[in-house]
């Protein structure tokens, strides 16, 4: 499928950033004559069970064809930090032209050069190549029932269908099982069949998909579930809420009409007593204001990356959907300063700059802190995860000259046009002493409580995401992704909104931390999830892979609890703000 406008921009835009990673013109237009030279790229070689322990295909002793080497460069800076490692098989392919079974190298098979293949037949090792950026996979070998004996397949079998002057399919058949002697020399041949295919250009990566997996009733039946958990809850919350507001508005009418000894004699309690506390700067603004900031920008990020990939295919190009996110993300940055500043600026702060700045690279140092230890790891396995030098450059380059100026942008506009502390109650100058309240009322049990709603609408896209990005499934559904978006949200402004309602009838107006954390423990529950999801429905091992999985899983999970965050204080902002307007203070 040809570039769309988005890739295009995307390209440029992370090209102008600083990746100034050199380019090579190979397969862009996806159009050939006869006769025309085809490119069988080799990528990487792994363990089959460990979908990101994988390194450069001529890491294990194959050899290569005669034909002179062709250097691939990264395109883009997401098909760099994803470990792609494209090297030129040395294989003559020419459009439409067949080769029958030709050998096109040997391999002096040593005691060492034995010894690894033996090594990776047995942890089955897999490899990917690409023809006209189409993946094909092989696996290495294969041992005998008694895991004594060990075969190398030695013969490519190339099946490419094309329609027109397209290429729209292709297949592979290993063949040649040869048995592993050390000193002796195997020959490695392949061959090339064309035929025609009535598969259209567009539709060429369709067998890569699995709408049986993806579409099974069990998904469908997940978010009518979790459709129905939003109507009964967003119901709930609205009955109880106003059938309890209209009576705490109509106490708190009848109270002002009474005298003010029948008020001091009468049973004064709930929301309305910590008016004058419940605007109070909370703890930490600096912190607070920044996670805000940061949700809100991981929220948009989630909401354009998911349209994008709606309206375009972009697990058509390797790394599209990295480069995609790190270009949306870059340029949103003005929305972490807007309301990361304006919150700083209502709460008081007067050390904005400070605030930019860890609003600006929260989220970067994190990433970025995480993919620099285990880059450590990958150094020491040789592993094509290994994030090169140049990239990492190009990603510090982005941060310092893109994200921090429009972070700051945002921090100055926010500041300016909403940065005002225009609450509908006055501050009191001195704190109200908060009483003592029954145990489930605490903060810490209400934060731990106030994730599972959340997790509960989302458990279940979580196997399919975790499924397409540690298995062999590629992600698709992005409608399905975008629903559940939608009803993670809601199902979180709601419980946040009960939970702070609770808090404060309790007198109890530390409200700001609370409805954050109650919405953020959502992430604790992903993340227990993930382990569950490691131990019970995947066989990965070793150090590489398991540091490699929990690490991006932590950050994964708390990406989210910071996006869960920011949107439940943001709704419950909100209706704190909406209840206070409507009763008359004194």
């Amino acid at each position: 499928m040809g570039s769309s406008r988005w890739k295009v921009a995307a390209a440029a835009f992370l090209a102008i950033l600083g990746s100034l990673l050199p380019v090579h013109a190979d397969e862009h237009d996806h159009t050939y004559i006869d006769k025309e030279e085809v490119v069988l790229w080799m990528n990487t070689v792994g363990p089959y069970h460990n979908r990101q322990e994988t390194y450069k295909y001529f890491s294990l002793p194959f050899c290569a064809g005669s034909k002179k080497t062709i250097s691939h460069y990264h395109e883009t800076l997401g098909e760099a930090l994803q470990g792609v490692e494209l090297e030129f098989s040395g294989l003559d392919i020419k459009f439409k032209e067949e080769v029958m079974q030709t050998t096109y190298c040997e391999i002096d098979l040593d005691k060492a050069k034995r010894d690894a293949f033996v090594y990776a037949i047995k942890n089955h090792y897999w490899y990917q190549m690409y023809i006209d950026d189409l993946p094909i996979w092989g696996i290495v070998g294969e041992a005998d029932e008694n895991g004594e004996d060990h075969y190398l397949w030695t013969y490519k079998k190339l099946e490419i269908g094309f329609n027109g002057n397209r290429i729209v399919d292709v297949n592979l058949t290993s063949e040649g099982k040869v048995r592993l002697v050390p000193n002796t020399r195997i020959a490695m041949s392949y061959s090339v069949k064309w035929k025609k295919s009535d598969v259209k250009f567009e539709d060429r990566f369709d067998k890569y998909l699995d709408p049986s997996f993806f579409q099974h009733r069990i998904h469908w039946f997940s978010i009518f579930n979790s459709f129905m958990m939003v109507i009964f809850l967003v119901g709930l919350v609205s009955m109880i809420l106003m059938r309890t507001l209209r009576k705490d508005y109509a106490r708190y009418s009848k109270e002002e009409e009474m005298d003010d000894m029948d008020r001091d004699l009468g049973d004064e309690y709930g929301w309305k007593q910590v008016h004058g506390d419940v605007f109070r700067p909370s703890s930490h603004p600096l912190i607070f204001s920044s996670l805000i900031g940061s949700g809100c920008q991981i929220f948009s990020v989630s909401l354009i990356v998911i349209i994008v990939a709606m309206v375009e295919d972009l697990y058509t190009e390797r790394g599209s959907m990295l480069s995609t996110a790190i270009f949306v993300y870059a340029a949103t940055s003005p929305v972490n300063g807007y309301f990361g500043g304006s919150l700083y600026a209502k709460q008081g702060g007067r050390r904005w700059i400070k605030q930019m700045f860890i609003g600006a690279f929260m989220i970067p140092a994190m990433v970025c802190g995480t993919a620099f230890f285990i880059n450590f790891i990958a150094i020491y396995y040789h592993a094509s995860r290994a994030i090169p030098f140049g990239t990492m450059v190009a990603v510090c380059c982005i941060c310092f000259f893109v994200i921090l100026p429009l972070n700051l942008v945002g921090t100055i506009l926010g500041r300016n046009l909403s940065g005002q502390p225009n609450f509908p109650c006055r501050v009191n100058a001195v704190p109200r002493p908060i009483p003592e309240k029954k145990w489930f009322m605490e903060p810490a049990v209400i934060v731990c409580l106030g994730g599972i709603l959340p997790f509960g609408s989302i458990f279940i896209e979580m196997y399919f995401i975790f499924t397409s990005f540690w298995a062999y499934k590629i992600y698709y559904v992005y409608g399905f992704m975008m629903l559940v978006l939608v009803i993670l949200c809601i199902v979180t402004v709601c419980v946040t909104i009960v939970c702070t309602y609770f808090l404060l009838n309790a007198e109890d107006y530390r409200w700001q931390w609370t409805s954050f954390l109650s919405a953020a423990s959502t992430a604790v529950y992903v993340y227990m999830y993930s382990f569950y999801y490691y131990f019970f429905k995947t066989k990965m091992y070793g150090l590489f892979q398991t540091s490699f999985y929990f690490g991006y899983m932590a950050v994964f999970s708390t990406a989210l609890g910071i996006m869960c965050g920011a949107v439940g204080y943001m709704g419950t902002s909100a209706f704190v703000r909406k209840i206070y307007t409507n009763v008359k203070i004194d």
